[in-house]
């Protein structure tokens, strides 16, 4: 496994950007679909996927969360599934999506419950697409903003705006991606208005074969998530044992996950 390494403290919220040679490098239509064509493509396994993760939140008044979960996708079938293990309080809670529906299991209530896709996960400032994989050609227009430097890295910087008829968590977003790696490094979403919700920031990324692919994929070690509504909000998730095997192939059921909480 070949790690890329990022220095954390050049990606923290106070970094400042700046454009440099922005008419010389723009990218035109055709090379930024290809582009972001190819940030899909980096993070789609096309067969299964699973990894422990750690979910540390952070409230601005001092008070910390900490959560273990299994996060389970099928990206043939965009299927997803995280499920809690840890504290005890949250074991066996979960959420599904399955034909483009998410959900939520609450074992204390015997319960399912549909939820959006801008619905925050166990009450932190993560979200669903955090943790599947990348859809950003199927579910919006890109357009090149400039070339530009965040820190050390140059990087290209794009806006996305949301297709019409497509649920999303974000109408609006933008990504500074790295011009070498290709990895995305930074990403802002904005409400329809243009209002900032979340900045988000990927610290490193790994390589991993997969088998069912036939081709290298690249998944985020870290992910910094940065409230830009409640200010000193934030959220830690750190991504551990990630496996590309094939995985029960009656997993992404409620069945199966209801059955995880007895």
């Amino acid at each position: 496994m070949k790690r890329i390494a990022l220095n954390l403290l050049q990606l923290l919220p106070g970094l400042m950007t700046f454009a440099y040679s922005s008419h010389s490098f723009a990218l035109d239509d055709k090379q930024v679909k290809e582009l972001v064509l190819l940030i899909d493509d980096r993070q789609r396994n096309s067969g299964d996927y699973a990894s422990t993760v750690f979910i540390d939140q952070k409230e601005k008044d001092g008070s910390t969360k900490a959560f273990e979960a299994r996060v389970y996708r099928r990206d043939a079938d965009d299927k997803w599934m995280i499920l809690f293990t840890k504290p005890k309080a949250e074991a066996g809670k979960g959420y599904l999506r399955v034909e483009k529906n998410l959900f939520l299991y609450e074992p204390s209530l015997g319960k399912w419950e549909r939820q959006t896709e801008r619905a925050n996960i166990a009450g932190t400032n993560s979200r669903r697409d955090d943790f599947d994989e990348s859809r950003l050609a199927e579910e919006y227009d890109a357009k090149f903003v400039a070339d530009e430097k965040l820190g050390k890295f140059p990087v290209h910087h794009l806006k996305f705006a949301a297709k019409t008829g497509i649920e999303v968590g974000s109408p609006q977003l933008e990504l500074w991606v790295d011009q070498e790696s290709k990895n995305v490094l930074k990403r802002q979403e904005m409400a329809l208005s243009g209002k900032l919700l979340r900045t988000i920031y990927y610290p490193g990324w790994d390589k991993m074969f997969s088998k069912s692919k036939n081709a290298d994929v690249y998944v985020p070690r870290e992910i910094r998530v940065f409230d830009e509504v409640e200010k000193g909000n934030g959220t830690t998730v750190v991504l551990r044992d990630v496996k590309l095997d094939p995985l029960d192939a009656n997993m992404f059921t409620k069945a199966w996950l209801e059955s995880q909480s007895k």
